[in-house]
């Protein structure tokens, strides 16, 4: 058993500031729970380089000011896998992000993986270690932990410490490294962790097949359920969920009466809140929605917009023949449809590695700038510009 150290005072803190401020990069992992609160309860983190591991408890340790600042310094690579829910809780405690990151799901598609990758998928692979799945919902919050749990949670960051030297050597033996400086730079952007009220209604699935009064009615209520869950650190769906929001919109109920008659809402929402559901839903029925400013893929392509996506599709398969990847983690059609269509979803194809390698002479066949033509069995890419 790996020896885990468990930081719980002020003193053994200090310690191991020092030593953080000696290591060139660190794996990090944390364990929370959000299961009852709309913002997630910070109840474990873990830091392991190849020489030491460490359990930091930060319910027992709630000033954590001097660990941040030892984490945040730009001359450590902090490595995690899956990022983004580990990045969020420490934007939450400090309003800033770490800096450089380096996530290895985000980098294993270049090394033959699919896209999103688990991590006991990549532990399997790298290392023929089959993780331990015993403690997956304990509850981080209860102390104390026992030493089966703190094994469990040190052994995210052991591994993780392997998996990043072993990827860290392959992207560098395949000229690599350098491919995914965008893609971590943009894990860094703050927005990302930003939840604005008044944009909530954008993550709602099936809003486009609304009215106009049904989509207003919609946004007014995401906004409403998004600010009220913030303020209450409660889920969000503990309000309303997401069907009883499209049902309030098309029934559009004028009084707390006519909301309760709607199956689904629990009555102790419409106690504390049916008075201002009641009439924000008038509100947002008598004026106009925010647009959807949709760009209107048509619901069947054309032969020649099916065509257009082929010769796409050909381009997209050389580029990944050629750095040995599958077509599929460089593209899909669906990535080429948005690709094709302008549309406002976000297309991975535009950003970095992906662009670097295929994204820019895609758009330049988009635009007539490129073309694709055969010779002697192999299909060429012309420089229509040169």
């Amino acid at each position: 058993m790996t020896n885990i150290q468990y930081i719980d005072s002020p003193e053994q803190l200090v310690l191991l500031c020092e030593q953080i401020k000696k290591a060139p990069w660190l794996a990090l992992d944390t364990e929370f729970l959000r299961e009852k609160t709309y913002y997630p309860k910070f109840c474990l983190l873990q830091i392991a380089t190849p020489e030491w591991v460490v359990c930091v408890d930060p319910i027992v340790l709630p000033q954590l000011d001097t660990l941040f600042e030892a984490l945040y310094d730009t001359n450590i690579v902090k490595v995690f896998h899956s990022c983004r829910q580990d990045l969020e809780i420490f934007h939450q405690i400090t309003g800033k992000l770490p800096s450089p990151v380096f996530d290895t799901q985000v980098a294993a598609p270049l090394l033959g993986f699919q896209d999103n990758p688990g991590y006991a998928m990549l532990v399997s692979s790298f290392l023929n270690v089959n993780l331990n799945k015993a403690h997956t919902r304990a509850d981080w919050s209860k102390r104390p932990l026992t030493e089966e749990q703190i094994q469990y949670a040190a052994d995210d960051v052991i591994y993780l410490c392997q998996i990043y030297q072993v990827m860290t050597q392959k992207l560098a033996e395949l000229g690599r490294t350098d491919w995914l400086v965008h893609d971590f730079a943009e894990l860094e952007n703050p927005d990302l962790y930003l939840v604005t009220p008044e944009k909530a209604w954008l993550k709602i699935k099936g809003k486009n097949k609304l009215t106009g009064k049904q989509l207003s009615v919609v946004q007014a209520l995401a906004e409403w359920r998004e600010r009220t869950a913030q303020a209450e650190n409660r889920p969000k769906n503990w309000l309303l969920r997401d069907e009883i929001l499209f049902d309030i919109a098309k029934l559009q109920p004028e009084t707390p009466g006519q909301l309760a008659d709607i199956r689904g809402i629990d009555l102790r929402i419409i106690n504390r809140h049916g008075a201002e559901l009641s009439q924000l839903v008038n509100a947002a029925k008598n004026r106009p929605p925010i647009p959807l400013n949709l760009k209107g893929r048509p619901a069947k392509k054309t032969q020649q917009q099916e065509a257009i996506l082929d010769i796409l599709t050909a381009l997209v398969r050389i580029r990944a023949e050629e750095n040995q990847l599958n077509p599929s983690i460089l593209a899909d059609r669906k990535d080429l449809e948005v690709l094709l269509f302008n549309d406002d979803e976000e297309c991975p194809l535009l950003h970095g590695w992906r662009f670097s390698m295929a994204g820019k002479e895609l758009v330049g066949l988009l635009k007539g700038e490129l073309s694709l033509g055969i010779e002697a069995d192999k299909i060429n890419i012309i420089d229509l510009k040169a």
